[in-house]
């Protein structure tokens, strides 16, 4: 309640996001949502029942763990789909609930299985395929006997999808690994295909893959960090602003941090700001503090580099982002008071702070800044940003 900052989170913003995705997507393939690391740090429970208001039905999670909490918060009953942890009693849990969920190991397979069996319900499996990120899946080798062994269980299995997960999608560097993923993903359908079996839904684009490799939208993608309103990386957003002939940025931040000043005080030329000598004061300085730090969400890899905007004006951080506060130079800035209101990530009268040029600064992705952001820090539906 007294939390020293608020995530906004915009309505509209999402809104236009999903419309440039489904546009993406072309008719065919099904939107799933990935609401992974509390939704990218969005907030899961603000974040998935406004995205249901918009009309998606159909939300990822990482976890058992995460699943929880997405039904702890969602209208009905959508379908939720686990991509990786869900384990032992977790997995009973899961089929149980009727919640989708990836198997990329036998032993995982067979125990789901078991569970289901002693359930009376069908557990409802995804199957992995390994095709080159060597992380999580059944080599392609293997589906054969895999998918003869599942028809001796349809009792007690129902197969929802077959997928993989692309390595590096966003990186035309990555161009060749990608190539033989997509082969690999290939032999496998003809695997299965062969089968004779309906093994689901096949997915295999990220948020990347919409992107970049529109071959891999088949009849399902998972989507990330685009519906929040940013690029994969900076190349994906310029090859498809290119390609598509789009001269500004279609999509729109869904997140607004917002802090305010707590105090305001000033320090003389030759003086050093904050813990240590990590900033000389070279000139007479008006200074403010806000109550952010790297306990909130705020990097410390930020100290003498980060950038907040205090009325329309770009504030530079001065020397170390403490635990509970950062301190910023307001000098030139006319007019701030204490209480002014300070946006660490989105837009203030005419410019803005972007996660990715924020993410720049500490030398860390979208991804990680977003999901490090705490629970704790109140999430608030607004139709729109106000500028």
């Amino acid at each position: 309640m007294f939390n020293g900052s608020t995530i906004e989170i915009s309505t509209d913003a999402l809104r236009r996001n999903l419309e440039f995705i489904r546009g993406a997507l072309g008719e065919r393939p099904l939107l799933c949502n990935v609401v992974k690391g509390n939704a990218y740090g969005h907030g899961i429970g603000t974040f998935v029942p406004l995205a249901q208001q918009l009309g998606m039905d159909r939300f990822a999670v990482y976890s058992a763990s995460e699943a929880y909490d997405l039904l702890q918060v969602v209208e009905g009953r959508p379908t939720v789909y686990i991509m990786g942890d869900v384990d032992d009693e977790a997995l009973e849990w899961a089929v149980e609930q009727g919640i989708e969920f990836n198997v990329f190991e036998r032993q995982r397979l067979v125990q789901a299985v078991q569970l289901a069996r002693a359930q009376r319900r069908a557990a409802r499996v995804h199957l992995e395929i390994e095709t080159g990120m060597h992380r999580t899946g059944f080599p392609p080798e293997d589906l054969a006997g895999l998918l003869k062994w599942t028809a001796t269980c349809t009792d007690a299995l129902q197969l929802m999808g077959i997928c993989t997960h692309l390595a590096g999608a966003e990186s035309m560097a990555n161009a060749f690994r990608v190539q033989e993923q997509k082969e690999r993903y290939r032999d496998a359908l003809r695997l299965a295909d062969a089968s004779g079996q309906d093994t689901g839904l096949r997915h295999v684009a990220c948020s990347a893959g919409v992107l970049n490799e529109p071959d891999t939208l088949y009849d399902m993608a998972r989507v990330g960090i685009l519906q929040y309103g940013f690029w994969p990386n900076r190349e994906t957003e310029v090859r498809f602003r290119k390609q598509h002939n789009i001269p500004s940025d279609p999509l729109h931040r869904v997140i607004r941090w917002r802090s305010r000043i707590m105090s305001l005080t000033t320090a003389q030329q030759g003086n050093f700001v904050g813990y240590g000598t990590a900033f000389f004061a070279q000139e007479d300085l008006r200074l403010a503090v806000v109550p952010v730090g790297y306990a909130y969400g705020y990097a410390r890899s930020l100290s003498n580099s980060g950038q907040v905007l205090v009325r329309g004006q770009l504030a530079p951080v001065r020397g170390i982002v403490n635990m509970n506060c950062i301190t910023i130079d307001v000098t030139g800035i006319e007019g701030v008071e204490k209480g002014d209101e300070v946006v660490l990530i989105g837009t203030q009268g005419d410019r803005s702070i972007s996660v990715s040029s924020f993410g720049e600064r500490s030398e860390q992705l979208n991804y990680e800044l977003l999901t490090r952001l705490p629970h704790d820090i109140p999430r608030v539906v607004v139709e729109t940003h106000h500028p």
